[in-house]
């Protein structure tokens, strides 16, 4: 359980660095560079702990996959961007994959 609270906040810690990365302004700010290479460093430190328990082929495509439909959301809501029907598309390829890792992992079909 422990690791995957690890792999949250890995999840965490890459929206927030992805989203800092925007508001850098191509690393022009100081302060969202600064949160873009520490979110970023955090993410990757705290995935790598929840790699000594975890499987690898679930770990980083829920990290990936969350992480990218959770940007999503941030643009729509602190950027404004829009969300168009291929996008709300991805987004539900997205969340279905991520399911389907997690009951494959549960399941152990790869005897």
């Amino acid at each position: 359980m422990q690791s995957w609270l690890f792999l949250a906040a890995a999840i965490v810690f890459e929206v927030i660095a992805t989203t800092s990365l925007k508001l850098s302004h191509g690393f022009t700010k100081p302060i969202p560079s600064i949160i873009v290479i520490l979110g970023y460093s955090l993410s990757f430190w705290v995935i790598s702990i929840a790699m000594k328990t975890l499987p690898l082929n679930v770990v980083y495509p829920i990290w990936a996959g969350v992480g990218t439909a959770l940007v999503v959301v941030t643009g729509l809501l602190i950027f404004h961007e829009s969300l168009t029907p291929l996008k709300t598309v991805g987004i539900l390829i997205i969340i279905a994959g991520v399911i389907v890792l997690n009951i494959a992992g549960v399941h152990r079909f790869d005897s």
